[in-house]
């Protein structure tokens, strides 16, 4: 999930920096969908090579689709990106990354000392 939650943070800041492009269309992922995507073929994803003789080493493109955001009040430039909207999804996704990181993190201190109270 955290390549996930960083994934989603990466379209949410494009979506910010391109706030004053005419006809830009802000996207998202549903992080529920994805999430469900992620489990039900974490084992199944492979990285793609380009040719036979390649390493393997470039990735696929993530296995779940963009949405466009419909804007609440249509811009007259075309653009959909609505600020507070991309604000308050990019502190949430944000928190959650963090909470992710931090539980990630916790896992693996207290494997660590676990295996230190082994010696």
């Amino acid at each position: 999930m955290l390549g996930v939650r960083a994934y989603r943070q990466q379209l949410l800041a494009s979506n910010i920096a391109n706030a004053d492009t005419p006809g830009y269309k802000a996207v998202d992922i549903d992080i529920n969908e994805a999430a469900r995507v992620v489990t039900s073929t974490a084992a199944s994803l492979s990285l793609a090579t380009t040719a036979n003789g390649h390493l393997s080493g470039g990735t696929q493109a993530p296995p779940f689709p963009l949405k466009f955001h419909v804007p609440y009040q249509a811009a007259a430039d075309g653009n959909t990106v609505e600020m507070d909207v991309e604000r308050q999804k990019f502190s949430e996704n944000s928190l959650m990354y963090q909470f992710s990181l931090d539980r990630v993190s916790g896992h693996f201190k207290h494997l660590m000392e676990l295996l230190q109270n082994l010696k």
